[in-house]
């Protein structure tokens, strides 16, 4: 691989680790470069899974103000995230790769969805509660297997993990989007990581590309903590639609 390939990599990198801290993504521009440059899909989607595992600890390090008084929480939906990146991993080692990318396209628009109608939906379901002289519950009780059915798929493949994340905790957890982004961040990591340790004992692995992935979304979640916790909540949700949307249209017309 020569100077200028590993060069774009390394943008590349930053770029991910920028866009995943805050939204998520970032596969959708480090996995299409590493295709560009020969790199076998296989060896490609792994080596990318265990490069951008350091970028997702950086941006939730980033986020770790928002993170007080969700430790409980993060470690609950974060054993959801662990059992799911493993499953997720292991699938995409076993399974032919049209048995899971079918649904991918309807699970990023669902996660999309479920980020634009969530102020709605949340103040029907307060407004609901009020009725009936009860309080909203802090945590839905579908928020855990939803977390672990997104970690499968972020295992198996990850771009839009952020988008779905986003989506189920925006609804299911009564908390601010910012804390609920800094949340995010956290499982995002736990799922990479777990879905990173599988592929080093069973996958091939491009330890060069992981290396300067690793420099680039390092750089990048810093950066994306920066700037995601300057967005209000309205244009925090704007830009994981529009992301969303973009993530949608990428992998269908691909």
């Amino acid at each position: 691989m020569t100077p200028f390939e590993l060069a774009a990599i390394l943008l590349a990198g930053v770029a991910a680790g920028t866009i995943n801290t805050v939204v998520g993504s970032g596969t959708l521009v480090t996995f299409p470069t590493l295709l560009a440059f020969g790199v076998p899909p296989v060896t490609a989607n792994v080596s990318n899974n265990i490069g951008l595992v350091p970028g997702s600890i950086s941006g939730a390090i980033g986020y770790r103000r928002e993170l007080r008084g969700q430790r409980a929480r993060a470690l609950r939906l974060g054993l959801a995230s662990l059992l799911g990146g493993a499953a997720g991993a292991v699938a995409l080692l076993l399974l032919p790769d049209d048995a899971f990318s079918a649904i991918v396209p309807v699970l990023i628009a669902l996660g999309v969805v479920l980020v634009v109608v969530q102020p709605v939906l949340a103040r029907r379901v307060a407004a609901r509660h009020e009725r009936a002289g009860t309080e909203r519950p802090a945590r839905a009780r579908w928020v855990w297997p939803a977390v672990l059915g997104t970690g499968v798929y972020g295992g198996y493949f990850g771009a839009a993990q952020g988008v779905l994340l986003m989506g189920v905790l925006g609804l299911g957890v009564d908390d601010d989007v910012q804390r609920l982004n800094a949340l995010k961040n956290v499982l995002a990591a736990i799922v990479n990581a777990v879905a990173g340790l599988v592929f080093v004992v069973a996958a091939d692995v491009d330890w060069r590309i992981v290396a300067v992935l690793a420099v680039g979304s390092t750089i990048g979640g810093q950066l994306g903590a920066r700037v995601g916790r300057r967005l209000p909540p309205w244009a925090l949700r704007g830009v994981i639609a529009v992301v969303g949307v973009v993530a949608l249209v990428a992998l269908l017309l691909g």
